[in-house]
């Protein structure tokens, strides 16, 4: 048999979630092309690479059973148990036939789409989907891209039987991610924040905020989240992929960034657009909120007199589907949000971008997803980091990215590499950070 990157797969209907998972798995991963067909007949005859998948007897030297997952409409309770075997962990939708021990395909798409978070669940206090609900904490593999782990055993068994077939895996790649939800501690305020930031360290007896601020205000001193210098140099020493969010949502509790229209604070903006990539950051404040996203989006654009096609969201606030609609609606393409803002580890099972497909409408959208796996939040929080072993602490993670030739996203705050007391000294976890990712 001569060499090829062309597949044909035989299954006894094509749906719209076996399409997709077929894109995702095939060419998006293997960079196959693939051909479905439902006759089998054809397929019998066919004298090529095949496989087939369905729940039918069918004479096939590579045989996956199916569930029915793929195949049914609308959203239900699944059955889900885990086991292990020698080749695959963690698999679900156990099968009793075929070259695999489950249904690997429809797996794949139960973790990918998120579909758990359609189910009903019991949201934290944010309304937030919470990673202790996920089976991927529960059952102990948050960490681990289980979807590329997977297609990386079938990929082998597959070319044991197919010497001939050509795999081709995307390239590693690193992208660092700063969110910008607060670009100066002091200075841009404004007169009545400035003053009322003066009130606080009054009532609070806080003389030594008292006497930063005052310095900061009369440029005595540079502003402790001011660490732009900082990431500028790193990015240069580097050439890393920088990516910004930036926050332009109106002020409240947890919306707290500069006005839109602060001069300064475009500039900073410009500034930063001339070194790396951009997005918009969706403010707590518009979740659920189309007309406002759509205004912070037209903020972002008049200020950097760019199409805005990236986004993440403030505080993680996704919800499925609502979040992911109203960004298509707005003309975002590439959506950074896919993460827990609590746990480090791989939201979807996955460390490669993949399209969103939207459950309800049963369509595969043109919204991309960026999974994030590390931020520096969580490791200090919740992994109980310190400066000396940050770095290592994020080493299984950076490692098995690269391994399965991911797409590794990492997320910094600006003010958590400047010269805050609460985060002195961590602007060296994000150096050693981008040079194990590296």
């Amino acid at each position: 048999m001569q060499a090829t990157d062309h597949i044909l797969i035989y299954t006894h209907k094509s749906t719209p979630r076996v399409r997709y998972i077929f894109n995702m798995i095939f060419k998006d991963l293997l960079g196959l092309s693939f051909t479905i067909i439902t006759d089998t007949m054809e397929y019998t005859a066919y004298d090529g690479v095949k496989i087939s998948y369905t729940h039918q007897e069918v004479d096939s030297p590579f045989h996956i059973q199916a569930t029915g997952l793929l195949f049914e409409p609308g959203i239900k309770e699944q059955t889900i148990q885990l086991h292990n075997h020698q080749n695959y962990i963690r698999y679900f939708f156990k099968t009793y036939s075929g070259q695999l021990p489950f249904d690997v395909f429809g797996a794949a798409f139960y973790l990918v789409s998120r579909y758990e978070e359609y189910l009903p669940f019991k949201p934290d206090k944010f309304n937030r989907f919470e990673a202790e609900s996920s089976l991927a904490y529960q059952y102990d593999f948050l960490e681990k891209p289980l979807v590329n782990i997977w297609v990386a055993e079938f990929e082998k068994q597959l070319r044991a039987m197919y010497p001939a077939l050509r795999v081709k895996y995307p390239e590693y790649r690193y992208v660092s991610t700063i969110d910008i939800d607060n670009a100066y501690r002091y200075k841009q305020k404004g007169v009545m924040r400035s003053f009322g930031g003066y009130f606080r360290d009054i009532v609070r007896l806080d003389k030594k905020d008292f006497l930063q601020r005052t310095a900061v205000l009369l440029n005595k001193e540079a502003d402790p989240f001011d660490s732009y210098d900082y990431q500028l140099e790193i990015q240069k020493k580097y050439k890393i992929q920088v990516m910004y969010f930036f926050l332009l949502g109106d002020y409240g509790v947890n919306d707290k960034n500069h006005p839109s229209n602060n001069l300064n604070f475009q500039k900073l903006i410009k500034h930063l657009a001339d070194y790396a990539r951009i997005g918009i950051h969706p403010s707590f404040g518009s979740t659920g909120n189309e007309n406002q996203v759509k205004i912070e989006i037209s903020r972002l654009s008049r200020i950097t007199h760019r199409e805005i096609s990236s986004s993440r969201q403030h505080f993680s606030m996704l919800k499925f589907p609502d979040t992911y609609r109203i960004l298509l609606e707005l003309g975002i393409t590439d959506d950074y949000s896919m993460g827990y803002s609590q746990h480090n580890g791989f939201r979807a099972s996955i460390c490669h971008p993949f399209y969103w497909y939207d459950l309800d409408e049963e369509l595969e959208t043109g919204l991309r997803i960026h999974p994030f796996a590390l931020s520096e939040t969580t490791l200090r929080f919740n992994h109980k980091a310190v400066i000396d072993d940050a770095a290592e602490k994020a080493r299984p993670i950076i490692e098995i990215v690269k391994k399965y030739q991911g797409e590794l996203i990492t997320i910094f705050h600006n003010d958590t590499m400047g010269t805050a007391p609460e985060w002195q000294g961590w602007f060296r976890v994000y150096e050693d950070i981008v040079k194990l990712a590296l």
